[in-house]
């Protein structure tokens, strides 16, 4: 079967040594089983992520998108710009449809761009991974490559806002989209109907500003899910992984609370249900163990 092709943006977070690269790793694998190959952007820059919406103004912050978009456009032409990192595809996808509703800012951009000697036509589709898996792959390709079901695992799908405003992922509820409980039934896990935080924000621009706001919601998300039952969390979000797993810790120090949650990547069950190993899944990488997902890539 042919692969599935894309031009893949990995975004900072996801790089080799980065915060995400065990996202990379695993997806690695999931798009190996799924016939998907992910051609990466020849050098690409950051999105600016939430950076770019501070002093400098639309203009720089649409054109280091676009920069992206050319690049792809001219070395990957008709392959969609693909994103596994929430914040990148917001960026990217806000650029794109910014310069499609208004045509003096695509030629600002242009002009702007004239000075890495690139243009930029437009036509690029700025997607997220999980919009390719859903569209593109489908449900029962998804399932076709399980041999190590998850079952027994049940897990609180925390979709976290990034994905799911302002643009969503297609047909999906905004206040309780379903794909990620789906994709958590696909690979044999149970998810939690009565997770009541899934949508919710982790605070994680508030990380460093505002600590003490930005933990009351990661509490909440965990709370939730011992409340709910669940043996771990799974999020689509580089962002949300990383505060809603490293700051437990501190939030037990403050508060007297035990949290030990293991919080996962959606790409690392598909993984190990794929029939990978607990490295292959980036595993390794968690600062909590996922003990019950890694006895089941040692199966």
């Amino acid at each position: 079967m042919a692969k599935k092709q894309y031009a893949f943006y990995p975004g900072c977070s996801s790089q080799k040594g980065a915060s995400a690269a065990n996202f990379l790793t695993s997806m690695n694998v999931m798009t190996e089983k799924l016939d998907i190959q992910l051609n990466e952007i020849p050098d690409w820059n950051c999105c600016g992520a939430s950076i770019g919406y501070g002093e400098g103004g639309e203009l720089p912050r649409l054109v280091i998108n676009a920069r992206n978009l050319a690049i792809a456009e001219k070395e990957l032409p008709g392959q969609d710009m693909v994103s596994g990192c929430p914040a990148c595809w917001l960026a990217t996808r806000e650029t794109h449809e910014r310069l499609a509703e208004h045509s003096s800012l695509l030629a600002e951009t242009n002009e702007a761009l004239k000075e890495a000697g690139l243009n930029l036509n437009n036509t690029v589709r700025a997607r997220h991974m999980t919009e390719v898996l859903i569209e593109d792959i489908g449900w029962d390709a998804m399932k076709a490559p399980v041999v190590k079901p998850l079952d027994g695992l049940k897990i609180a799908g925390y979709v976290g806002c990034q994905t799911n405003r302002p643009f969503g992922i297609a047909g999906e509820s905004f206040e309780n989209p379903k794909y990620l409980d789906k994709m958590i039934e696909t690979v044999g896990a149970e998810p939690m109907a009565k997770y009541e935080q899934k949508v919710t924000c982790c605070g994680g621009a508030l990380a460093f500003s505002e600590p003490e706001k930005s933990q009351k919601q990661i509490r909440d998300i965990v709370e939730s899910a011992y409340d709910s039952g669940a043996d771990m969390i799974v999020t689509p979000c580089q962002l949300c992984q990383a505060n809603v797993e490293i700051y437990q810790s501190e939030i037990n120090k403050k508060h007297g609370t035990k949290f030990k949650m293991p919080v996962v990547y959606y790409t690392q069950l598909m993984s190990i249900a794929y029939g990978g190993s607990a490295a292959d899944a980036g595993l390794n990488g968690q600062l909590i163990k996922a003990d019950k997902l890694e006895k089941i890539a040692g199966k």
